[in-house]
């Protein structure tokens, strides 16, 4: 398909010829020619001038305001070009230059743009419109500016049609950043991104979260605003009031805008840093109007007015409080100081700031330098008149006063953007002939512009992907000395590890000053609290609460308790630490410890004290009517085997005595109540009348294969539990203050079913003694055994509840107590009675006086049951009637018809009538 070509007529825009701008070249503030030709965009005056609130004709207006350090900035430009001119960075190339005054007013620079965007070589100063510009050869191969961000957007989007290099010094908007938008721009500051992210680190490092913010109604104020919001809410810095004010002076409601505020701020008091994104004038009558109202605050300055002499001599300025600002970092400045220090030979007819420079000191020659910047912004009109004689040269001689307004990282920008500029043309040159304006367009010298390395003789940059040069922050402090303010660095920002870095003790001190001010909307949490949000929409606003018990902070103005590890620490009521737990067990050292051993040690002494009596007296009637020895001395060593076992659930638990203790009690009591249970049942055998019943109980009756079954399900049940569920030492970590060592019964079925059957034993052995309560009173075994069932039955009854409800290191204290309770019942009721008739009623203790009781015994139950002679065999437990037909009682007392080791239980109720009626049989029972 053929290509079709559209011609479009080019068209002309003819710049105003009102009295201000009556040519084009009348625009131009100051140019010089080169082979490569470089355009400049400078805020060289304040404002534009117009004698009507609304312009009716589209002329360029005159503008008003001088502002000395953009012309310090253009005059950097112009010493930068000039040094590489007579450098051998571009042998036989020459750069030139064609700088424009945008008056801080977009429509100026918008003007100047068309220029730079005209046809090369065209007398008519035309922008050709055209589908393709690769080809297209503009007025100048690049763009230096702007400084201002809003005026720097508009100029991009025009270059962007030619993808012509646009290198602004002190744009920093973040959304510059952005290459689909703008792709032809580029910048050798940093973006805001960063210095919104500095100041806000700067902020809450210095401990301060309740702040007010300043800006312009313009782009650059607007995405200030935004970017400084988000990076303080990552830094909780909340954001009291946002003042807008209109983004140019020639704006009539600045001043209203300016009253409003400082009643704002005056009216939150609680805020006491204040961060400005402002123009230099817009600060300037910030703070004169401040000042006027006793307002003292911490002023977060940014790049845009921190280093700005004119703000700085602001007639008592020192009344405003503290500023701490950042800044672009600075470079070697010395070749430009020399160049200012011979500034008055420089040629400046072609020069228009330049020779307004000459005629506004020449007007203000009367004035001293503290007021020579007022003056020279606002000069007395009938003295601006040029003067080319020696008083004018002795007027340039006030060079200090220029070098004393140098913004230095601004100016290094200006010089680092030239020689990105510079570099770049040196690297297309290598291979073309860079005299003829045709070398190379637009677009090639923003591509090797990209990729280029420079030097300013001390460090070596480059453009990052976004186009952005990411040098850091100085961080500034204005500080009074000898009545005036100065500029003092306190540290450096590294934007790369977002620290920053200070070199020295003076500056620490002066960071400490800082952070003893207070900007806070609520009192500070200390630790031991926590912050509670209130009904303000500001997280910042906050009350504060005390840590509930297990919690703890160890910061101010924490968010949240912190949560200490349960397991192992705890901590109190509004604690800012955590306490490591005590370990806590029944230790010998314990009072309560102490006197269970002591309760223990006495009932093995009464063990071993009445095995000592049961000994030295065993052929006693008492001793053989218990059984005889052997059963008393298993009975006596499962006593002492349960006081014993006491020992194990004092001292720190370990696998060993945790495994030990459960079943050393278990067995051994289980063997004591078995014995029992036979003596229970030889009562029962003795006295039951009833023939199926007595022949039944007969053939139960087998001591030691009861005895010793009975205490081997007892011996199954404990092997099974330390098989399958081990008791081990564990750790109670559920009391808040102390970890309980103690030991886990590995199964809680497996220690009911030991208790369960250790209590089944027992129930029977009390409904075996119960039957044979009523026996002779001094030798009434079964009575006794009843007690000490009950005795046990009532402490373990009531065991389990405690035992359940109690915690602590005294859990294993209540089993003893229930363990020593049964055992001293059981042991009292079953040995104390002989014991004490052993002891003191020796007389009863004989075979006579056993037999007279028997038979008066006898003989109170002989209505019931006649019996002819009972004969007792103690060593095989029968029971035999006598074959005499007479039973007196001389023949009890001389025990021919009576033989007996048995319990005076086996005796039956009506014996003596049964011995004088009933016709002599057996009668065999236990």
């Amino acid at each position: 398909m053929a290509l079709l070509i559209i011609v479009i007529t080019c068209f002309v825009i003819i710049l105003a010829t009102s009295q201000p701008c009556q040519t084009p070249d009348d625009f131009v503030a100051v140019a010089s020619p080169g082979h490569v030709m470089i355009g400049g965009l400078f805020a060289i005056h304040e404002k534009m001038l117009s004698s009507e609130d609304h312009p009716r004709r589209p002329q360029i207006q005159k503008c008003a305001g001088f502002e000395i350090s953009a012309f310090l900035q253009t005059l950097a430009m112009i010493h930068s070009i000039e040094m590489i001119n007579n450098s051998t960075l571009l042998p036989g190339v020459k750069l030139g230059y064609e700088i424009y005054d945008t008056c801080t007013e977009v429509t100026a620079a918008m003007a100047a743009t068309l220029r730079f965007l005209s046809k090369f070589n065209c007398s008519r100063e035309t922008v050709e419109f055209q589908c393709d510009y690769s080809s297209y050869m503009p007025r100048v191969k690049a763009v230096i500016g702007a400084g201002y961000s809003e005026i720097t957007m508009a100029v991009c989007r025009m270059l962007n049609l030619q993808l012509m290099p646009q290198v602004s010094y002190g744009s920093t908007v973040e959304i510059l950043s952005d290459k689909v938008r703008f792709p032809s721009f580029l910048r050798t500051v940093p973006s805001d991104f960063y210095q919104t992210k500095a100041m806000a680190h700067l902020i809450q490092k210095s401990g301060w979260n309740w702040i007010g913010i300043i800006t312009t109604d313009d782009d650059y104020g607007r995405l200030a605003l935004h970017t400084f919001t988000i990076q303080a809410a990552a830094n909780n810095v909340c954001i009291a009031f946002k003042e807008v004010f209109p983004a140019f002076l020639s704006d009539n409601t600045i001043q209203v805008r300016v009253n409003q505020t400082l009643e704002t701020i005056i009216a939150e008091a609680k805020v006491n840093v204040i961060v400005v994104f402002l123009r230099k004038f817009h600060v300037f009558s910030l703070f004169n109007q401040a000042i006027e109202r006793n307002i003292n605050k911490v002023w977060i300055a940014s790049d845009n007015w921190s280093t700005a002499t004119k703000i700085i001599t602001i007639p008592n300025v020192q009344k405003i409080g503290k500023v701490v600002g950042f800044t672009f970092r600075r470079g070697n400045l010395s070749s430009f100081h020399s160049f200012l220090q011979t500034l008055h030979k420089y040629p400046h007819i072609n020069n228009k700031p330049l020779r307004e420079y000459s005629m506004l000191v020449s007007a203000c020659e009367h004035v001293n330098n503290s007021e020579l910047s007022k003056c020279i912004s606002s000069p007395p009109r009938e003295n601006l008149t040029y003067k080319a004689n020696k008083a004018m040269e002795r007027n340039f001689m006030k060079n200090d006063f220029l070098w004393h307004y140098t913004e230095p990282g601004l100016i290094h920008s200006v010089q680092l953007a030239v020689l990105a500029l510079g570099y770049a043309v040196r690297d297309l040159c290598q291979v073309r002939d860079c005299q003829k304006p045709s070398a190379f367009q637009t677009w090639e010298l923003l591509a090797a512009l990209k990729n280029v390395t420079f030097t300013d003789g001390r460090n070596s940059f480059h453009f990052d992907t976004n186009g952005d040069l990411n040098t850091g922050y100085d961080v500034v402090l204005w500080k009074e000395t000898d009545g005036h303010m100065t500029i003092t660095k306190m540290a450096e920002y590294d934007l790369q590890n977002d620290v920053f870095i200070i070199t020295n003790q003076e500056t620490k001190n002066e960071f400490r000053k800082l952070k003893k001010i207070l900007s806070k909307c609520s009192k500070e949490c200390s630790p031991g609290q926590m912050k509670r949000t209130t009904r303000s929409q500001h997280t910042c606003c906050y009350e504060c609460a005390s840590c509930p018990e297990n919690h703890y902070s160890n910061q101010t103005d924490m968010d949240h308790c912190l949560l200490c590890n349960n397991e192992t620490h705890w901590a109190p009521v509004r604690s800012s630490t955590c306490f490591e737990k005590e370990v806590e067990f029944l230790d010998w050292s314990d009072s309560l410890a102490i006197l269970l051993a002591a309760l223990s040690l006495l009932g093995i002494t009464l063990v071993l004290a009445i095995g000592i009596i049961f000994t030295r007296n065993l052929n006693t009637p008492v001793v053989k009517s218990s059984g005889g020895l052997t059963v008393c001395y298993v009975i006596l060593l499962c006593h002492l085997l349960n006081f014993a076992s006491t020992a194990f659930f004092i001292g720190e638990p370990q696998d060993f005595t945790c495994k030990t203790r459960q079943t050393l009690f278990g067995v051994s009591f289980t063997l004591c109540i078995s014995c029992i249970l036979m003596k229970s049942l030889k009562i029962l055998l003795a006295f039951s009348f009833d023939p199926k019943l007595q022949k039944l109980l007969k053939r139960l009756y087998k001591p030691i294969p009861i005895i010793v079954s009975c205490t081997g399900v007892q011996v199954v049940i404990c092997t099974l539990w330390l098989v399958l569920a081990t008791p081990a030492v564990e750790e109670n970590v559920s009391l808040p203050r102390v970890i309980i060592l103690e030991c886990e019964e590995g199964s809680l079925l497996a220690l009911a079913t030991m208790l369960g059957y250790i209590a089944l034993l027992a129930f029977i052995c009390f409904l075996f003694a119960f039957k044979g309560r009523k026996l002779p009173e001094n030798y009434n075994e079964a009575k006794f055994i009843t007690f000490g069932m009950l005795i046990y039955f009532i402490a373990w009854i009531t065991f389990i509840p405690v035992y359940a409800t109690t915690f602590g290191k005294y859990l294993p204290a209540v089993e003893i107590i229930v363990i020593l309770i049964s055992n001293y019942g059981i042991l009292c009721c079953t040995f104390f009675p002989k014991c004490y008739v052993i002891l003191y009623k020796q007389e009863t203790n004989t075979k006579s006086a056993f037999l007279q009781m028997l038979y008066r015994y006898s003989s109170h139950s002989a209505d019931s049951l006649a019996m002819s002679h009972v004969s007792l065999d103690a060593a095989n437990g029968l029971v035999t009637t006598n074959p005499r037909p007479g039973c007196q009682p001389a023949a009890w007392q001389k025990g021919k018809g009576l033989q007996t080791q048995a319990s005076p239980h086996i005796y039956q109720e009506n014996a003596t009538r049964a011995c004088k009626t009933w016709p002599r049989k057996r009668i065999s029972s236990i």
